[in-house]
């Protein structure tokens, strides 16, 4: 039976890479490597840097997967994104029938953990459900919301407090007390009312890291600005943050 291994690679530094996720590489016969257009080329390339330095043996072969382009949403988000996913199965499987043969073990690597605002396990089960016979393994990644705390050198919890995970699209205006938000490609904390706290981080672990903290309502400009210079200047941004409302008080 071919076997896919579902590797979390991080949140862009390969110093990330816990060592399960390294045996597991050298598992592998044949790496799986989306291709996202030029914009997207640094991202292409930080796999292929992890391979090339933790990957012993010289002998496994790399596939590019020319990754199709998600429609707008509009109003229908989730009918864009089911759609998006069945022609990311159909490509996937068609890959995993030409590339990886039959006994071999094949690999995806995805950024941060499979598990988290990542779509790789449910194209996996979109495959299997067609009838298609594929084992798999999931290896945990550290995650930007990892990264992010480690980096700002914070809890993402306050004592006995729950923390909410969300992305910008779902963010409320007044969110919870602690939350982090992640996919926020319109700024939603700009939208937020309230007294609250932003620690806010983007290309975690790479050396164009960016990081922000401080009142929202004092930083919030600043943000937006470093987010708008550097889409500007690589083409793409990946940021996340934590919002966390202020104690009565606190300034």
């Amino acid at each position: 039976m071919r076997k896919i291994l579902v590797i979390g690679i991080g949140a862009g530094n390969p110093d990330y890479l816990t060592v399960q996720a390294i045996a597991a590489l050298n598992k592998a016969d044949v790496f799986f490597i989306p291709d996202k257009g030029e914009e997207k080329a640094a991202l292409r390339q930080l796999r292929t840097d992890i391979l090339e330095r933790f990957v012993e043996a010289q002998d496994y072969r790399t596939v590019v997967l020319k990754t199709p382009k998600r429609a707008e949403a509009g109003t229908d988000y989730r009918g864009a994104v089911d759609d998006w996913h069945a022609k990311l199965a159909e490509a996937y499987r068609h890959l995993f029938e030409t590339e990886l043969g039959e006994g071999e073990c094949g690999a995806l690597l995805v950024w941060g953990d499979p598990s988290l605002y990542d779509s790789t396990l449910r194209i996996i089960e979109r495959i299997i459900a067609t009838g298609f016979s594929l084992d798999y393994e999931v290896i945990p990644g550290i995650t930007s919301v990892q990264a992010l705390a480690a980096r700002h050198r914070i809890a993402l919890n306050r004592i006995g407090e729950p923390v909410l995970i969300t992305t910008g699209r779902k963010l409320e205006s007044e969110p919870a007390e602690d939350a982090v938000v992640m996919l926020d490609g319109e700024q939603a904390f700009s939208r937020v009312v309230g007294e609250y706290e932003i620690f806010w981080g983007a290309y975690l672990g790479t050396p164009e890291e960016i990081l922000v903290a401080g009142r929202l309502d004092e930083v919030s400009g600043e943000i937006e600005r470093l987010r708008r210079e550097a889409r500007e200047q690589k083409g793409w941004i990946m940021d996340t943050y934590l919002l966390r409302k202020l104690e009565t008080g606190k300034e």
